[in-house]
């Protein structure tokens, strides 16, 4: 088989083998592979020994307080985790429907979550970014009611690659007395993040966007002033009664060794990746009517969101078979609907059918870049000569 580019890190990443080294000997004998729950024998203690510093691990990469972190399934959990059980708690407690604010660019995990509270009776306000993709602090409060409960913000958009000013919007939240929660998931690891900093009160990590293994998650629970949520799993009473369910070890320590090597490389590998993406840009941007989608100084290093226009971007990833690439997030690629977050952004729907997503990480090297401008170049050049959309006609 020959060598294919892999350009889909927004996606996934791959373990770092230094991650797996770590992971393994969780699994089997003579290693700790036994129940952290069990604290009756020395395999017990020593995983559950392996679980709190990975906690540490987690916590100290976005400088919080091992206490507050929440072992998941995944950002997706840790999503519904965190607005479902705060809205729940608030509407038990003030027996009245809550208010939500939100962005229309959010990931899935959020829209729909969303989107299953306002069937139990909740209101959401879904505000429109401006052109880059960013919401102002004034948008949000703006939209803040009487019963607003939660405001849910994405840090760094899994599509476009946009950051949010979080030390702004979050300052205005806790203003108001409302709880801020922010999906990490893409930017966890790879921009600093400060909880405190940035008035963060719920805060979802994954573990497979930053080399660590999938099927493993967390949530920052904010401790002081103690954030209260209904918990959505029932059970043994694991992690405070938040999160019930027998402790993955493995990949608990994978996640946790991901996280510390993610801390320990994030600025010299952000700086590489920024290069890499940036000449990757300057090498597609050679080309008639290429388009870039969101911030180009507000973002992360690793995602360039791309139109060619004139062409169809499924024939265009057809036709790149070396190269390992999206059209846009992989939780909406089973179904063929053009981009939401594109679509808020205000671009034309003839650019949303000819956009490529490139995410780029640890592993990708100068080498394939130019690689893949050179593919790209020629397909698209190819693509147009029979396209009806190109050339004026």
């Amino acid at each position: 088989m020959s060598h294919v580019i892999y350009l889909d890190y927004a996606a996934t990443s791959p373990v770092d083998p230094r991650v797996l080294d770590v992971m393994l000997p969780y699994l089997h004998f003579p290693g700790d592979f036994g129940n952290p729950s069990s604290q009756t024998h020395l395999y017990g203690f020593r995983a559950n020994a392996a679980v709190e510093t990975a906690r540490e691990q987690v916590a100290a990469c976005i400088h919080a307080q091992a206490r507050d972190i929440v072992w998941t399934s995944g950002a997706t959990e840790s999503n519904n985790l965190a607005i479902k059980g705060a809205v729940y708690f608030s509407m038990q407690h003030n027996k009245k429907p809550a208010h939500i604010i939100t962005i229309k660019t959010e990931h899935k995990a959020v829209l729909d979550t969303c989107e299953y509270l306002e069937q139990q009776g909740c209101t959401v306000t879904y505000l429109t970014p401006d052109r880059d993709g960013r919401v102002q602090p004034s948008m949000v409060e703006q939209a803040i009611q009487d019963n607003t409960v939660l405001v849910s913000i994405m840090h760094g958009n899994n599509e476009v690659g946009v950051l949010q000013n979080l030390v702004a919007l979050g300052a205005m939240i806790k203003s108001h007395s409302i709880l801020f929660h922010v999906d990490a998931a893409q930017s966890a690891g790879k921009v600093p993040i400060d909880v405190d900093a940035m008035s963060i009160d719920l805060l979802s990590l994954a573990s497979h966007k930053i080399y660590g293994p999938k099927g493993i998650g967390a949530l920052y629970v904010r401790h002081k002033p103690r954030v209260r949520l209904v918990p959505l799993i029932h059970g043994g009473g694991h992690e405070n009664g938040m999160r019930s369910g027998t402790l993955p070890t493995h990949q608990i320590v994978g996640m946790g060794a991901a996280y510390a090597l993610a801390q320990a490389e994030m600025m010299d590998e952000s700086k590489r990746v920024a290069a890499l993406r940036d000449q990757l840009w300057l090498g597609l941007s050679a080309l008639p009517d290429v388009y870039r989608h969101g911030s180009t100084t507000h973002c992360l290093p690793g995602i360039l969101n791309v139109s060619f226009s004139g062409i169809d971007s499924e024939a265009l990833m057809m036709g790149l078979p070396h190269l390992s690439l999206s059209t846009g997030s992989a939780c909406n690629s089973a179904a063929i609907l053009p981009s939401h977050v594109l679509q808020a952004l205000g671009v034309p729907d003839r650019l949303i059918q000819s956009v490529l997503r490139f995410s780029l990480g640890r592993f990708t090297t100068e080498q394939e870049i130019e690689q893949v401008i050179a593919q790209v170049t020629q397909q698209v050049q190819r693509l147009r000569q029979f396209s009806p959309f190109w050339g004026g006609l």
